[in-house]
């Protein structure tokens, strides 16, 4: 088996809509073609709208697929509402969301100022109940049975040094997971989580820390399988809780990644790093313009 190519087969998600934050880039934008692929209309959404565009335009020669780019901005109600209302007129109806838009700073967190902190938190955990809220009172008033897949973290429950602000948030994502997933089940909508490890873009880990510390820090290293996740890998396993065939799961957090949770907290290596190596990390993210990002944008 080749890990790199689609599992399920032609036509798993035929005639579904799904919307998918932080689509443009990254594994959502990895996730995007796959449901493409498998017939799905897709939405994509995130605060960039020229990223989408061209992503959308891509994502569409590639496939031949229904693609709609949405600006939005999940910590903001009004264009949450704006991305539904204009996925429903473009294909009907709505049938499936990932939870796919985070951010978070890789930091001691006594740096970190409360703005810092409140950016993290309110896009992962806000952004994620407020589309999660938005469409689970579309879908029960239009009794139609939706799925949310919300992408989740292994420190979600295990905890982890210096990514303190996402850890908070995503375990709040993880709680309303299995919260929702009981209370709506008699609506026949499904809430479950995956929990992905590393599935680094090209060059993403070098960007983040000087040569090196990425050397040293290597995931390759750290996990038992020795080796970073292929993005079609979670693709796969996303496609397939957003289908029928998994109809009979519900409140299920699902762990990918290589047997890395089982070595301890996802970024508690840091406690590694020197005072002077933080500054250098620090500098390294400054330079990016932007903070590290896992399992979205």
């Amino acid at each position: 088996m080749n890990p790199i190519e689609g599992m399920l087969r032609e036509g798993s998600l035929k005639e579904k809509t799904i919307i998918v934050t932080g689509g443009g880039t990254g594994l959502g934008k990895s996730m995007a073609r796959y449901f493409l692929q498998l017939g799905a209309n897709v939405v994509i959404c995130s605060r960039k709208l020229d990223v989408l565009e061209a992503t959308a335009k891509e994502l569409e020669t590639e496939t031949g697929g229904k693609i709609l780019p949405i600006a939005c901005d999940v910590r903001k109600t009004e264009q949450i509402e704006g991305v539904i209302s204009a996925s429903i007129e473009a294909f009907g109806r709505v049938d499936g969301l990932v939870n796919n838009s985070a951010g978070n700073f890789i930091s001691p967190t006594e740096k970190l100022s409360y703005k810092a902190v409140d950016v993290v938190v309110d896009i992962v955990l806000r952004g994620s109940y407020y589309f999660t809220l938005a469409l689970g009172k579309y879908w029960i008033d239009h009794q139609i049975k939706g799925t949310i897949l919300n992408i989740s973290t292994t420190y979600s429950w295990t905890g982890s040094g210096w990514v303190v602000p996402s850890a908070m948030a995503k375990a709040g994502v993880l709680a309303m997971t299995k919260s929702l997933a009981f209370e709506w089940a008699p609506y026949g909508i499904r809430l479950n989580a995956i929990a992905p490890g590393p599935f680094p873009t090209k060059g993403a880990w070098d960007r983040l820390f000087p040569e090196e510390l990425a050397k040293k820090f290597s995931f390759e290293n750290r996990i038992p399988l020795k080796r970073t996740g292929e993005h079609q890998e979670l693709a796969n396993l996303a496609a397939y809780l957003l289908s029928d065939f998994s109809s009979y799961m519900t409140g299920e957090v699902v762990t990918l990644d290589g047997g890395e949770v089982l070595n301890g907290g996802q970024f508690n290596f840091l406690k590694d790093v020197t005072d002077e190596q933080w500054a250098a990390i620090a500098e390294q993210i400054k330079n990016t313009n932007k903070p590290s990002r896992n399992g979205g944008e």
